[in-house]
């Protein structure tokens, strides 16, 4: 049984090691993202990253080439906002936890990850719940064909996780003591966080450190810029208090779900920072949400706030995330922006703009092969490409079965059959 094990693992590196070499993929329409778009054009994938890309693209003899007519070809979708992998961060305990850590809880092996390779998506980010002041620590990870969080994390160049941390405002964290009762308390308590770990963060670099407090790190990192905050937030007066409380603090900021951003589009224009929203368009919910406008991405495009759409998965299917586009477009907002919405935008609020989001040479070879217009209701995706890798094909029936649903569709998933076997043995 070892050999067996030891010949298939064999097999399989063989067959990446294939799949990480020259490739060309030929013939389909390209929409690249940061140009316009190439028909009958030429992808060329070396090593996991894009090498070339044009109408005319020499094809090297060494090549593996891959017949793409009639699809479309572009950028993986980039979710700034989900919570795949039954994540779960801070717990009742306390209001404000930023020593969570969402990799301690993320499985995997969630089917909830496949169904988003099956929705095109190739980026995301990863995160707790919004029924905090702060909920944790999120991470921003690429859905490569991997069995832990380290295997699909994303590395920052010192090698460390990369991700952001997430707070919250508004109705979801008014609770009973400790969490706030009051909107004006809960800014209270962040703020009073913020002005703790700004002191600790002072004195860690002095003659006399402070005991180490793993809270206060990851504070100390949103106040050096490298940890970006991602803002839970739907009224228009707490979207002003979240840009209040960063400007007095001096921390980067996502506004995310924004259902009242078309109220203050101006002031977040103003304030230089960027909005990840949602679009629902079915009955129910929470209160907060009744001002959402179907133009709410126009009207704050055209203000000029850099937009992105994400899932807030469960909320949006995975599956369905090429919809939020298509509907922006529906009620106003202009089709290019769409397409960065879903794709270069959010991978700029993740300071991944130089690795994801568009189909440019030096990038991650990350794409979907789409068979029609990725606005058009009727298009499916057929195939999800990470760094060179085939991790989604429509056309394998156990793969189909994320994108269609059924039984078994919710089962978590094992890393390969050399898995399998070793667990069998």
């Amino acid at each position: 049984m070892r050999k067996i094990v030891v010949l298939l693992l064999s097999c399989l590196t063989a067959s990446l090691h294939a799949q990480q070499g020259l490739q060309a993929f030929v013939g389909a329409t390209l929409l690249p993202i940061d140009g316009p778009a190439i028909p009958n054009g030429t992808l060329l994938v070396q090593d996991g990253r894009i090498s070339a890309i044009g109408a005319n693209v020499p094809i090297p003899a060494a090549a593996s080439i891959h017949r793409m007519d009639g699809k479309i070809i572009m950028p993986g979708l980039v979710d700034t906002h989900s919570h795949i992998g039954q994540v779960a961060g801070a717990d009742s305990s306390a209001p404000i936890q930023p020593d969570v850590r969402a990799l301690d809880s993320i499985n995997s092996r969630h089917a909830g990850l496949m169904k988003a390779k099956a929705g095109g998506i190739t980026t995301v980010n990863v995160m707790p719940g919004s029924g905090h002041l702060l909920s944790g620590q999120t991470n921003y990870l690429k859905l490569r064909n991997g069995s832990s969080v380290e295997a699909l994390a994303i590395r920052t160049e010192s090698g460390a996780m990369a991700g952001g941390i997430k707070m919250a405002n508004g109705t979801n964290p008014l609770r009973a003591s400790p969490f706030p009762g009051t909107r004006g308390k809960a800014a209270a308590l962040m703020r009073a966080q913020l002005v703790a770990a700004k002191e600790y963060c002072d004195k860690k670099g002095s003659d006399s450190p402070p005991p180490r407090h793993i809270g206060h790190d990851a504070l100390c990192e949103v106040f050096a810029g490298e940890r970006i905050v991602h803002h839970h937030t739907h009224r228009h007066d707490d979207v002003l208090t979240v840009l209040r409380l960063a400007d007095e603090f001096n921390f980067r900021v996502v506004l995310h779900h924004v259902s009242e951003g078309a109220l203050v589009a101006d002031a977040i224009a103003k304030a230089g920072v960027a909005a990840s929203i949602i679009h629902i368009d079915s009955p129910g919910g929470k209160l907060e949400v009744m001002n959402l406008l179907p133009d709410n991405g126009k009207v704050l495009a055209d203000a000029g706030v850099l937009l992105a759409y994400h899932t807030d998965d469960p909320i949006t299917d995975s599956r369905l995330f090429l919809r939020s586009a298509a509907m922006g477009v529906r009620f106003g907002l202009d089709r290019d922006t769409a397409l960065r919405s879903v794709t270069l935008n959010g991978a700029k609020m993740l300071d991944l703009q130089d690795r994801v989001g568009s189909l440019t040479v030096g990038k991650d070879a990350d794409f979907i092969v789409l068979s029609g217009d990725p606005l058009s209701v009727y298009t499916r995706v057929e195939q999800t490409w990470v760094e060179g890798v085939k991790v989604f094909d429509l056309a394998d029936p156990e793969q189909a079965l994320f994108a269609t649903g059924g039984y078994g569709a919710g089962r978590d998933q094992v890393a390969s059959e050399v898995l399998q076997l070793e667990a069998a043995q």
